[in-house]
């Protein structure tokens, strides 16, 4: 089919109609795309902030949790007076009910002055200063299970944190020693250790 130049007239409104639907559906179709871009970022945004918002869910009951765990062991180390001031008096008393319950057949020890102590390998103790009341110990034993037995009883009956560095056991004569001191014993031990507290920086 030919068109001429009169026959312009006739189709101008039609192509003039059908520029503008092709322009407006164009608009649409930009204008959809760029919605659908924005929408998928929005979501995107959105379920980065939910993301974000369960993290910090959880972390708050982690901490919830963690809080629970360290108020008990902090009211643990506190009631065990290992947290506080130095119990010496309470330590004396303490060895004195065991010697007299006779679970060795006799023992003399010594309690050095408190003093800062740095563990090797450090040891990270947050707010605390950890101090060593270093304590020496000499018994005279019957056999060395009484040397074990003696110590779980003073971790059992005695509150406070105590370490032992080191122990020796000697086969002694102790036909010198008076009768009525340790006539029975077979081994003379030799225990060195000692008390630890923890100290608050912050309440100094």
């Amino acid at each position: 089919m030919t068109l001429s130049k009169s026959d312009f007239p006739h189709i101008m409104w039609s192509v003039l109609t059908f520029m503008l639907v092709l322009a407006l559906a164009s608009t649409a179709i930009i204008a959809s795309e760029q919605f659908l871009t924005r929408s998928k970022a929005e979501q995107q945004a959105a379920q980065r902030q939910l993301n974000e918002a369960r993290k910090q869910l959880a972390t708050a009951e982690a901490d919830r949790d963690n809080m629970k765990t360290y108020t008990l062991e902090y009211g643990s180390l506190l009631d065990r007076n290992i947290i506080g001031q130095n119990q010496r008096l309470d330590w004396i008393e303490g060895l004195a009910n065991l010697q007299r319950q006779g679970r060795v057949l006799d023992f003399k020890y010594t309690i050095a002055p408190q003093q800062i102590y740095t563990p090797v390998p450090p040891l990270d103790s947050g707010n605390f200063d950890l101090y060593l009341s270093t304590m020496a110990l000499q018994f005279n034993l019957l056999h060395e299970g009484q040397l074990i037995n003696f110590f779980d009883a003073l971790r059992t009956n005695l509150k406070g944190w105590f370490v032992i560095e080191r122990c020796t056991l000697e086969r002694g004569n102790l036909a010198s020693e008076p009768a009525n001191f340790s006539s029975l014993a077979q081994l003379k031990g030799d225990c060195s250790g000692g008390w630890l507290t923890l100290k608050n920086r912050n309440e100094k």
